[in-house]
């Protein structure tokens, strides 16, 4: 799970891209010119930004050399519907770390993005185990006691959350947003369904870590006994 920025002035196309990270597990802020993408990466630390080249004041090349600039070391993955060399060298040379062109296919858009935050993330935190849970980040893959384990995007991005923060208990308000990327809550069931479903594929591999629920508070990834 990452936190992007994505800097794209066609709204329409920007929450199509959210939408596709957002699968992914990603959380995902949009800014629509150089100036609301200035403000916001002041404000917030991102694990990557996809940069639109063209945008209404000004050109993601110029706030890409600016960043660079400034010191950010910010993986950059550039977006263009120019496809010509020269466009993909000035970007490279401006300190993005990636280009792609318009239009963009969902899956390799998705696997520029993994190996983007990869260059963010200092050595040995692909990986998190519990209890002989292993979750393998980088391919995004969890397995049981060397059992491949299938979950789905949210599932995955849950039950490594809650690998991470062992032996905690977390709220309910954290998931919704670490995992949703929701500061408020819907006043859905959506957490519980997702604990539940999870719960049971832990149960289903004999995973030796229990998903407790703390009534009132959250919920524990634990080996140990704890109340509910």
């Amino acid at each position: 799970m990452a936190k992007l920025l994505v800097v794209e002035d066609d709204r329409m196309f920007a929450e199509l891209i959210r939408h596709a990270l957002r699968e992914e597990g990603h959380l995902v802020d949009v800014a629509t010119d150089c100036a609301e993408a200035r403000a916001t990466t002041s404000e917030h630390a991102y694990d990557g930004i996809l940069l639109d080249v063209s945008l209404p004041d000004g050109s993601g090349l110029t706030l890409a050399r600016e960043l660079r600039q400034e010191g950010s070391e910010t993986p950059i993955l550039m977006i263009t519907g120019n496809d010509g060399k020269r466009d993909v060298v000035q970007g490279l040379d401006a300190g993005a770390d990636d280009y792609l062109t318009k239009p963009l296919d969902d899956e390799i858009l998705k696997a520029r993005v993994r190996a983007l935050v990869r260059r963010r993330e200092p050595r040995g935190i692909e990986t998190l185990s519990f209890g002989g849970i292993v979750i393998d980040r980088a391919m995004r893959r969890a397995t049981i006691d060397g059992h491949r384990v299938a979950l789905a995007p949210r599932e995955f991005t849950l039950l490594a959350f809650l690998v991470q923060h062992a032996e905690q208990i977390v709220t309910r308000s954290e998931l919704l947003e670490k995992v949703w990327d929701l500061t408020l809550d819907p006043g859905s069931n959506v957490v519980d369904v997702h604990v539940a479903r999870l719960r049971g594929k832990l149960r289903e591999h004999h995973a030796k870590p229990t998903l407790v629920t703390v009534r009132g508070t959250g919920y524990v990834l634990t080996l140990g006994p704890s109340e509910e």
